[in-house]
């Protein structure tokens, strides 16, 4: 196991704050709607959700975008919202949580990304997703670009979330990366299917197993199957690092010439694994940014992973907790 002094622990939390990252991909609104049932309706046969509270969430990159907030981070997050009700939700939440909106276009063309579930008596009764996942435009796709270039050299990392709603298109991620790899910043990318093995030449690729399997098109049933398609992965992407996230298995790192590191998973007990992934996306790039090396930075954001995962719903790791946990798991 990574050892940490506490010492060194506050070295690297004291670096968190002020760390300016962009975060270009797919924004999005979570609604939810919570009440009861209590009969069924008249005109079908499905039950009648009377709404007792409604709230909102960040859902997708802006979710990456408030856990680097939470984490004293300077975020800038980059990308789209649509024309609409949605649209003006997103940001009265931008506005509300001290986020900057000078990287979202609002394109007329297209819906606010959003997921509405509707939820009875603590369970899910139905969940209404909008969303176009056609690529973006040449004309948006040229604003989204524009809007890093200004701003590239005020980055200290940028984190490319793709969630395969049509805003990273190939031309984009390839022109992203050049650009940042020329202003020597942290690239590190969360993929999706469709653009999987478009990132190439980054710091940290982080898929997840199941990315990794239908990537692939097998089934990652073993540790040996785990090294393979790690290394794989490593020679195919020139990235530097890859971080495969297991989850109840933790994380696993690799690196040309070393060994596979893995690190078990900190859940005490898992809740619910929904926006586990932007945690550690989030949290292992302000540490990384922050002074923390490959190692340091993968424990603190599997930890980070794990603590959230104990809690309901998509919530965003806190500073203040993260690093108080750890501080107990080192003594």
């Amino acid at each position: 196991m990574l050892e940490f002094s506490k010492e060194r622990l506050e070295e690297i939390r004291k670096n968190f704050k002020g760390k300016r990252i962009a975060v270009i991909g797919d924004m999005m609104l979570d609604s939810y709607f919570w009440g009861d049932v209590k009969r069924i309706s008249p005109e079908a046969p499905v039950p009648v959700v009377e709404i007792d509270k409604e709230f909102y969430r960040f859902g997708g990159a802006a979710n990456v975008a408030l856990n680097l907030h939470e984490l004293q981070a300077d975020p800038f997050p980059i990308g789209i919202i649509g024309k609409d009700n949605e649209g003006k939700i997103f940001g009265s939440l931008m506005q509300e949580a001290g986020i900057t909106a000078r990287g979202i276009i609002i394109d007329d063309s297209r819906p606010t990304t959003s997921k509405t579930r509707v939820i009875a008596h603590n369970q899910h009764v139905v969940r209404i997703d909008k969303e176009n996942k056609a690529d973006v435009n040449e004309k948006i796709g040229s604003k989204i670009f524009e809007i890093f270039e200004k701003n590239v050299k005020n980055f200290d990392a940028v984190i490319l979330q793709d969630y395969n709603k049509g805003v990273l298109t190939k031309k984009l991620i390839g022109k992203i990366i050049a650009l940042a790899n020329e202003n020597n910043l942290i690239v590190n990318v969360d993929p999706k299917f469709i653009n999987f093995f478009e990132y190439k030449n980054v710091t940290v690729f982080k898929p997840n197993r199941k990315e990794t399997e239908d990537a692939f098109g097998t089934k990652i049933n073993n540790e040996e199957e785990i090294t393979f398609y790690g290394k794989e992965l490593l020679k195919r992407l020139n990235s530097k690092y890859i971080l495969m996230t297991l989850g109840e298995e933790g994380i696993a790192l690799f690196e040309d010439d070393e060994e596979i590191r893995k690190l078990p998973t900190k859940a005490r007990s898992v809740a619910d694994v929904s926006g586990a992934g932007d945690t550690v996306i989030s949290t292992l790039t302000v540490a990384l940014t922050a002074g923390a090396n490959i190692y340091e930075a993968s424990y603190l954001a599997n930890f980070a992973g794990g603590l959230v995962c104990e809690e309901v719903g998509i919530v965003p790791i806190k500073i203040e907790k993260l690093f108080e946990e750890v501080n107990n798991e080192i003594e």
